[in-house]
């Protein structure tokens, strides 16, 4: 699995049947853990697109966890919900301010979680729908993770669709080699930095109509940058 999902990270049982329960029934795929350090791991391993944690767990609290993926470089902007019974204000600023993106309280309505991980994934840009990503004549499509230039399907392999859906998501922004490992390959993936090159290649090669290769720019001892918007910029 590569991203798509939403990790639930609780000790009880009973509450991580009920929530994976209802977020199937609402189309996502889902995936559990029982404690913040395996958590963690999974989430290095094989990023989700939101976490849902309870506060209080063995070994990693969820208070601990967020400002752990919070520091790091390849986490920091992973959305997550922190879901606790500590319902007191102060306990909910010290949740937000660990940099949880909400904070519901238990007990909780099935609809009002839906709905509260829809809107956390709509304002992180993490909601993958039928609505086309689109950057003057490339569109990607999300769904079926497809890419077209003027209405022509372009040949993506794998990972070169997700390259081009990071960079579309992530544009005018430098990344480096091991941050573009990190974020698209995975934590945990151990290759050769210049493994990044051969498909930043094949990605220009498949973008080179009407020359949309151009919007992948090479950036001198830094890394790589999408720029939709100065293709002048453009070093090699």
């Amino acid at each position: 699995m590569s991203g798509g999902y939403i990790l639930v990270v609780d000790d009880e049982p009973a509450i991580c049947d009920m929530i994976q329960t209802c977020l199937e029934l609402a189309g996502f795929k889902v995936r559990l853990s029982a404690n913040g350090a395996l958590a963690h791991q999974m989430i290095i391993n094989d990023r989700p697109d939101l976490v849902i944690l309870d506060w209080m767990m063995p070994m990693m609290s969820g208070l601990e966890l967020t400002r752990r993926l919070k520091r790091e470089d390849a986490t920091a902007d992973l959305p997550v919900i922190m879901l606790t019974a500590r319902t007191e204000e102060d306990d909910r600023i010290n949740g937000l301010e660990s940099g949880a993106d909400d904070y519901i309280s238990k007990p909780f309505s099935p609809r009002e979680l839906v709905a509260r991980v829809r809107a956390v994934l709509r304002r992180t840009n993490a909601l993958v729908d039928d609505v086309p990503l689109t950057v003057g004549q490339l569109s990607l499509d999300r769904s079926a993770q497809t890419a077209a230039i003027a209405g022509q399907a372009i040949s993506l392999g794998p990972l070169e669709y997700r390259l081009l859906e990071f960079f579309v998501l992530h544009q005018n922004r430098v990344f480096s080699r091991g941050q573009l490992l990190d974020r698209v390959w995975g934590g945990n993936v151990y290759v050769d930095e210049r493994t990044v090159d051969v498909h930043i290649r094949r990605l220009r090669k498949a973008l080179a109509p009407e020359q949309q290769d151009e919007m992948i720019q090479t950036v001198r001892g830094a890394g790589y940058r999408f720029s939709p918007v100065d293709s002048s910029a453009k070093e090699s």
